[in-house]
């Protein structure tokens, strides 16, 4: 219990500090759930994903084309889902939020991701959703009020530049953690960034991300399918494969990653090299394969 009433009081305090320009994210997300709320989750789903979005079932698919088939009614207005935590590009055209969901009221719960990107008639759409189930309902509830990353103080100067740097990143992490997962991670998470997975809650600062990663395996496999760049070149989001041994068991999923590049006034620890950092991580494990 007091571990619970820590958690909600650090993320308060960090609200109040925190707060500025992703509130348009927070508020599209609200926007979002509030209508999941009123016509139901699946009318929501269709009306706020991109042309583009993607989701998981169990590999990525276009978000429409798969919601397409599943009907609107009778609305299924079981799951909620509310916002704590969001960050935004230094061009407001890339941002994410991230918080719990419950389905049923107790009976399921856990925590979202979801990357949102503004469209050419300024409107925001979600281009990827989805978060892992936990072992225990949030300490955070509704009327929490979202922290928000600070925007980056720097730049690659362009989303081609970002992405051309953040895929070198992506290869050079995959190497690594081929050898040693935890070791590779801890170099490019940022102290304040989120890693979310496994059963627990979301994982806030350097001790609960290294348990974090100790729930997976000791060596991972990543290979990247995709992603997107803020046209600032600030801010990446991207997505890929990943595969790994644990409890004497092959396990196969992907990751979800945004990566932010901080200049030495955005680094948080006396350290850390300027660079890209990895903000916000998240492995969701492929559900096992049922027999036919």
């Amino acid at each position: 219990m007091k571990h619970a009433l820590a958690i909600a009081f650090s993320f308060a305090m960090m609200a109040r500090a925190w707060a500025g320009p992703a509130d348009v994210v927070v508020e599209a997300e609200r926007a979002f759930a509030a209508d999941g709320a009123k016509r139901g989750w699946i009318a929501a789903f269709k009306t706020y994903s991109a042309p583009d979005a993607i989701v998981l079932r169990p590999d990525p698919v276009n978000a429409k084309e798969s919601l397409a088939s599943q009907p609107d009614t009778p609305a299924d207005t079981s799951l909620k889902w509310w916002p704590v935590w969001a960050g935004i590009s230094q061009s407001g055209d890339l941002g994410f939020t991230t918080g719990p969901f419950t389905i049923g009221g107790d009976k399921g719960f856990g925590h979202y991701f979801t990357v949102w990107a503004k469209q050419p008639d300024g409107a925001w759409h979600w281009i990827y959703d989805g978060g892992p189930r936990n072992a225990a309902p949030s300490p955070l509830g509704p009327d929490t009020e979202p922290a928000h990353l600070p925007v980056a103080s720097v730049s690659a100067g362009s989303a081609e530049a970002a992405w051309a740097e953040v895929g070198a990143l992506e290869e050079t992490l995959a190497r690594a953690a081929a050898t040693d997962a935890k070791t590779a991670y801890l170099a490019y998470l940022a102290p304040d960034g989120r890693m979310m997975g496994s059963p627990a809650q979301p994982a806030v600062g350097r001790a609960a991300m290294t348990t974090e990663l100790q729930a997976r395996g000791a060596t991972i496999t990543l290979k990247q399918l995709g992603g997107r760049a803020a046209t600032s070149g600030d801010l990446v989001f991207t997505y890929g494969q990943a595969s790994w041994m644990r409890d004497g068991k092959d396990r196969a999923g992907h990751y979800v990653r945004i990566w932010q590049k901080r200049g030495p006034t955005d680094l948080k620890a006396p350290d850390l090299k300027p660079g890209w950092m990895l903000v916000f991580d998240e492995i969701l494990i492929k559900p096992p394969r049922q027999p036919s």
